[in-house]
């Protein structure tokens, strides 16, 4: 996988218009820096409940499939990242009170809890998630932006 640059000025850069600039990275890396993509993702992103987080899924899942059929696939690429951080964080809150793993004074690690709303939320991001990551033309355009740019 392609090192995620940080050196880059994300407020200036259009990674529409210079998708040659996009790094892939790691997981969910530069998902909330990569513009206009956080934009225009991260208004629907939500996992509260599992109706939220049902609706909240379906809709980038859909934002996923439109940049696909765009041909973008950073802007795909953005979609999976929310996704997977849909499910990462709302496992985060199932297992952690207020979502925080550990104390901010001690910096030990804090107590688990199991909060059956929130790992239902992870579940439905998690499935949104895998269809997402799997999905053949987005593999073959993340295989023609790897050649291309690496």
């Amino acid at each position: 996988m392609q090192p995620f640059d940080y050196s880059l000025d994300f407020s200036k850069v259009d990674f529409r218009e210079h998708p040659e600039l996009y790094r892939i990275g790691r997981g969910e890396q530069g998902v909330l820096l990569v513009e206009p993509y956080k934009g225009e993702i991260l208004p629907h992103w939500r996992f509260k409940t599992p109706d939220v987080a049902e609706k909240s899924s379906a809709k980038i899942l859909a934002m996923f499939f439109a940049y696909l059929a765009a041909g973008d696939f950073v802007g795909a690429d953005m979609a999976r990242k929310f996704l997977q951080m849909g499910w990462t964080r709302a496992r985060r809150y199932a297992n952690h009170k207020a979502g925080r793993k550990y104390d901010p004074k001690t910096r030990e690690e804090l107590p688990r809890i199991n909060d059956a709303e929130k790992a239902e939320s992870a579940q439905i991001f998690y499935a949104r998630y895998v269809e997402a990551r799997q999905n053949s033309h987005y593999r073959e355009l993340k295989q023609r932006h790897l050649e291309r740019y690496s």
